[in-house]
């Protein structure tokens, strides 16, 4: 069952931000753009390579009034130890979410039962707390944080513009679509 169209479901976390550990919930993707990025575990392989071009892009998604939540099975604790210790890691402005209780990872629909980790989940919430865009990949490929700065753009826009859409590859300030009758066939 898709999440797109769905509003967050309601959870309570612990998460390690800033050198403090603080609380999250759903009310925390109300009232602006957030990005969540489920990952398998800390202390691994190609988790700190997907962490780290998410902090390489965290300034530009801020702009845009976007907050970052990353999220994995791992404490809150295990978050702010794997903080202290990793060159990588130790960069990272946004929020670590902890989920050892696995309720957020099975409200978003990425937990590995078997493993008892998340997937490489990521999605964009839009001011509501409502899902608008979710990528999913297996275990071994890393994901571009890149796209994420266009999905938002493009996603933003449709917001802010009813009746049109953005279409492949669409930049910020590109043409978009009005879908109609007269396109019909026409594309």
């Amino acid at each position: 069952m898709s999440l797109i169209g769905k509003e967050v479901q309601p959870f309570a976390a612990k998460a390690f931000h800033n050198g403090e550990f603080i609380d999250v919930t759903e009310e925390n993707f109300k009232g602006q753009w957030s990005v969540v990025c489920f990952y398998p575990a800390d202390f691994t392989f190609v988790c700190p390579t997907e962490l780290g071009d998410l902090q390489d892009q965290y300034a530009a998604l801020k702009e845009l009034g976007v907050e970052v939540y990353s999220v994995s099975t791992d404490t809150h604790f295990t978050h702010k130890a794997w903080h202290d210790h990793s060159e990588a890691i130790s960069k990272i402005e946004y929020i670590m979410v902890g989920d050892p209780s696995q309720k957020l990872s099975r409200n978003f629909d990425v937990l590995n039962e078997e493993e008892g980790l998340a997937d490489r989940g990521t999605f964009i919430i839009d001011p509501d707390g409502v899902v608008q865009a979710v990528e999913i990949n297996a275990g071994g490929i890393g994901r571009d944080a890149s796209t994420l700065v266009n999905k938002i753009k493009a996603a933003q826009y449709v917001r802010n513009n009813p009746g049109e859409v953005c279409p492949a590859k669409w930049q910020e300030g590109g043409e978009t679509l009005k879908p109609s009758l007269d396109l019909v066939g026409k594309i």
